[in-house]
């Protein structure tokens, strides 16, 4: 069975049925809580429909890990991890900056994912990886950036970080203050998954999310294709980034193309490395 491609072809299913939805009052009819605990929205209900109805087709029956869902049982081996929309509120205002996350771990843990596919469903980019095979974007190879050298000075001027800061403390605010002011170049655009995947096509040189807020399951498809693609992870206390999947499991991390890049992004944040 070809998982990487059932998930590819659902990441697509989804893009087909909720184009006509974004911004739209059906689409933004609100469904209650899903399993993650974020209001459901129509469009949330219609995507993940979508992703189901692709893997019955295929008798694809692993454990789901759904953020709407929850957890349902399956009878094949792994788990399929899925956030079929991830940037439900920018897909409420039409801002076109959201995506469909789907993973296939063999265990119950981010580092067992082995295959993950990302659609941006703004542009229909299809990012997607499996385990040392590569990291892709519609069928090319990409790469963290390699070229950033930082010089002597403890400055990262040149550096373009990604930081989600919604709803973060003062507490976590004033410890990326540091790494804020030095950056000068800073990036949110509110769809963790997607923007982890521009740090995958270099596009971005760091990720920082320390809010204690992001689920496993909007991370484990983009974690893959960070790693594919050269990228690093690292936990808040410097060691390599893992937990477990489920949408009960928070986390924060660190992303970084290179070691000296994260050195100076946690000595600014006191932390480890």
């Amino acid at each position: 069975m070809d998982i990487l491609n059932i998930l590819k072809e659902a990441c697509k299913q989804v893009y087909d049925q909720t184009r006509t939805m974004i911004g739209t009052e059906q689409g933004n009819e609100k469904l209650g809580r899903g399993a993650g605990g974020d209001i459901s929205r129509r469009i949330d209900i219609v995507a993940e429909a979508g992703v189901m109805e692709t893997i019955k087709k295929h008798d694809f029956n692993p454990t789901v890990i759904a953020e709407e869902s929850g957890r349902i049982e399956g009878k094949d081996q792994g788990f399929l991890v899925i956030d079929a929309i991830d940037g439900t509120t920018n897909t409420s205002r039409a801002i076109p900056f959201y995506c469909c996350s789907l993973a296939y771990a063999l265990d119950f843990k981010l580092s067992s994912v082995i295959h993950g596919a990302v659609m941006d469903l703004s542009r229909g980019d299809l990012y997607y990886a499996s385990n040392q095979q590569g990291a892709f974007m519609n069928n090319i190879q990409i790469h963290v950036n390699k070229s950033m050298e930082l010089d002597d000075s403890d400055h990262l001027d040149e550096i373009l970080v990604g930081v989600n800061i919604s709803g973060a403390s003062p507490q976590i605010l004033m410890s990326l203050f540091k790494v804020i002011s030095k950056a000068n170049h800073v990036r949110h655009f509110g769809a963790n998954a997607l923007e982890l995947c521009y740090f995958a096509r270099g596009l971005l040189d760091a990720y920082i999310d320390i809010r204690g807020k992001i689920r496993a399951t909007d991370l484990a498809a983009a974690y893959l294709v960070v790693k594919e693609a050269g990228g690093k992870f690292y936990s808040m206390d410097g060691s390599k980034l893992d937990s477990e999947l489920g949408n009960n499991t928070k986390i924060s991390f660190v992303a970084a193309t290179n070691d000296d890049i994260f050195a100076r992004i946690a000595a600014d944040m006191q932390i480890r490395s």
